[in-house]
């Protein structure tokens, strides 16, 4: 596949918008009924990422096929974990990962980036999240414990550490 990976401008936030939508209809339809609920991810949260330059899209040719925000730990919400994290050295951490029904081997594909980018990543997700959960554990993420996000939901939480490379 030939994505191609690009940092969102404030003319994407609509774009991003609409693949986090894309990605609510997804998790809907694989039995993942509260991840997201409308007004989720908030959308502050959203411009905040756009404007800090950690949101992301992913690419096929001109069409936007994905998104995620990447961005640089330490995050608030890790902070606090019931578990263990692999290490306390410096991380980047993904967040808000949502794609079109018919894009093929976007977290691979997002994930070999990010790794090109930071050797140390954490990454978390919603109990009932079946797919994202097999994909993180596929790739090789090691499962750390549990995360509380602002509003007090957990997530399941994860981390992977890779040589850096020369």
């Amino acid at each position: 596949m030939g994505y191609s990976f690009h940092k969102a401008g404030p003319d994407d936030y609509g774009t991003v918008l609409a693949l986090i939508d894309s990605g609510r209809r997804i998790m809907r339809a694989s039995g993942n009924p509260l991840q997201w609920p409308d007004g989720k991810p908030d959308p502050a949260k959203v411009k905040a990422d756009i404007a800090a330059g950690n949101s992301w899209l992913v690419k096929d040719g001109d069409e936007a096929v994905a998104t995620f925000a990447f961005v640089p730990g330490p995050d608030p919400t890790y902070a606090r974990i019931d578990g263990t994290w692999l290490d306390d050295g410096p991380y980047c951490v993904i967040h808000r990962m949502a794609k079109l029904p018919g894009a093929a081997g976007i977290f691979n594909a997002v994930l070999d980036w990010c790794f090109g980018q930071c050797c140390n990543i954490r990454i978390d997700t919603h109990r009932d999240n079946a797919i994202m959960r097999h994909c993180i554990e596929a790739y090789g993420f090691v499962y750390c414990g549990i995360i509380w996000l602002e509003d007090g939901d957990e997530r399941l939480a994860y981390q992977m550490h890779v040589p850096a490379r020369q």
